[in-house]
């Protein structure tokens, strides 16, 4: 008779944006009212864009890596032009996409907790390489045991390869993993890998349902 799988949490893995950041939806109207843009119309061509890489995500050109930063910038411009008139010239997204984005300080403080006290602390995004630079000065890498971005490991969530490989990173068999998510698409991938997941949608929520996986455990982690 083989016995069940010790259920103890060893590792907690979370995302970056929408989890370590307010919310993408938050962030995408504070850079349209930055850049004077009207959101409708410019996400409707950021979605005629993102289909031309046959994908409804439109992420995934730019954090896979498809496409540079630039050239997909160029491409929204272009169909921006055609479509309504308004012309919008912006070499980087970056800079104004992260440009007074606020840290979730709340969160970062429970990882760093629960990394004090023996727990390994990954970071797993899908992550823009033009963006690197922007996000280590928000949460410095050093707050992590280990940090996987789409483009550098040739994976993105919600790809099971994303999470097998920070299985073998961590040493840490997946049904001793959480990930913390604020897509359920992304929570979905994590819970197919054999995963426990939590989907993100505020910081106290998210502490308490990690409390209660950690179990007898989480007093201990205060």
């Amino acid at each position: 008779m083989t016995s069940s799988p010790d259920p103890t949490v060893q590792a907690v893995w979370t995302d970056f944006g929408g989890v370590l950041t307010p919310p993408i939806a938050h962030t995408f109207t504070r850079f349209c009212t930055a850049m004077e843009l009207d959101p409708e119309p410019l996400m409707k061509a950021i979605m005629k864009v993102t289909a031309t890489y046959q994908t409804d995500d439109i992420m995934l050109p730019l954090d896979t890596p498809l496409v540079t930063e630039q050239e997909w910038l160029r491409q929204v411009g272009e169909v921006l032009r055609a479509d309504t008139g308004i012309e919008v010239r912006l070499s980087t997204l970056a800079d104004a996409w992260f440009d007074g984005r606020e840290t979730n300080t709340a969160w970062v403080q429970r990882l760093r907790e629960l990394r004090s006290r023996g727990l390994f602390v990954g970071l797993l995004s899908n992550m823009v390489p033009a963006w690197d630079a922007h996000w280590r000065r928000m949460v410095p890498a050093s707050e992590f045991d280990d940090v996987l971005l789409s483009f550098e490991i040739g994976h993105r969530k919600p790809a099971r390869e994303a999470f097998d490989l920070a299985v073998r990173r961590s040493g840490i068999a997946a049904e001793h993993s959480v990930f913390v998510d604020d897509l359920d698409s992304n929570c979905a991938g994590a819970e197919a890998a054999g995963w426990r997941a939590i989907h993100f949608t505020d910081t106290a929520t998210a502490i308490t349902l990690l409390d209660t996986l950690l179990g007898e455990r989480a007093g201990a982690l205060r």
